[in-house]
């Protein structure tokens, strides 16, 4: 309290400097210098005991990025932790709707989501129903597109011309233009209320290191949403990552915890024959 009425005195002297005499500058200045840093020990105490803990505020409606490429790279507890909080009427933007029964195929199972944006859903009977049906909106995206879509809403560019979909159904609806003698379609960029993220390792600031495949649209989705939430099969202490091998900078990332029971699913096992 005594901070904070010291702020306020900063502010009424710094804000007149005809007024008040210099010397009491000192002491507010301290104070003030105290609080800061406390503010700032709060913002970087990003770690979250649980995955349900990570979504508490997560509300009906709400738009969430899912990362992961099928089920590589998808932040399986999350998911399990979004199911049990039961938020409805969802729009997630994904790759891909999971498989029945697994990934993000148990939110359609569960009747949370009304919109899905993504570019592929053949691995999903239930899906294919639920739109046919009319049960659940689907926006098919071409993948480049949709990458793109999603690294230009988190950069804070609106829109961008490609010439993906041009004479198709893709772009029906939208701003044409020519380049150099080529037609160009308008896309418009992505963004979030959550993006939900799974990474290889992280630490206590939130810096993440992904492993290989399973880096897939994780890095792109974590800039695009107002809060990313990271969950890491390896959390560490500040400093003990490379920063040359930081993929996702921790300014980005605003809750993280170590994931556990990671079932991580091969959608098809294919062998070499004898």
């Amino acid at each position: 309290m005594f901070c904070r009425i010291v702020f306020i005195l900063r502010w009424w002297f710094l804000g007149r400097p005809d007024v008040g005499p210099e010397p009491a500058l000192s002491k507010v200045e301290g104070c003030l210098r105290g609080e800061i840093s406390f503010r700032i020990l709060l913002a970087m105490n990003k770690v979250v005991a649980s995955a349900d803990e990570a979504i508490r505020d997560v509300f009906d409606g709400a738009t969430i990025m899912i990362g992961g490429f099928g089920l590589c790279g998808m932040p399986e507890n999350l998911i399990r932790a979004l199911l049990r909080k039961g938020s409805k009427n969802l729009t997630t933007i994904s790759n891909n709707a999971g498989v029945d029964g697994a990934g993000n195929g148990l939110l359609l199972a569960a009747g949370q989501i009304r919109h899905h944006i993504g570019t592929y859903v053949g691995e999903n009977r239930l899906l294919e129903e639920m739109v046919l049906k009319g049960t659940i909106k689907l926006d098919l995206v071409p993948q480049g597109t949709f990458s793109e879509r999603i690294r230009a809403g988190g950069a804070g560019i609106p829109a961008f011309f490609t010439p993906t979909g041009v004479g198709t159904i893709v772009a029906e609806g939208k701003e044409t233009r020519e380049f150099d003698g080529r037609p160009y379609v308008m896309e418009r960029g992505l963004k979030a209320d959550f993006a939900f993220v799974k990474a290889w390792k992280g630490d206590k600031l939130g810096n993440l290191v992904y492993r290989k495949t399973a880096r897939n649209f994780n890095p792109m989705m974590a800039t695009a949403a107002k809060v990313t939430i990271a969950e890491v099969e390896q959390l560490v202490e500040a400093g003990e990552l490379d920063g040359d091998q930081i993929h996702t900078p921790s300014v980005y990332v605003k809750r993280i915890f170590q994931g556990e029971l990671y079932e991580k699913r091969i959608e098809r096992r294919t062998v070499r024959k004898a």
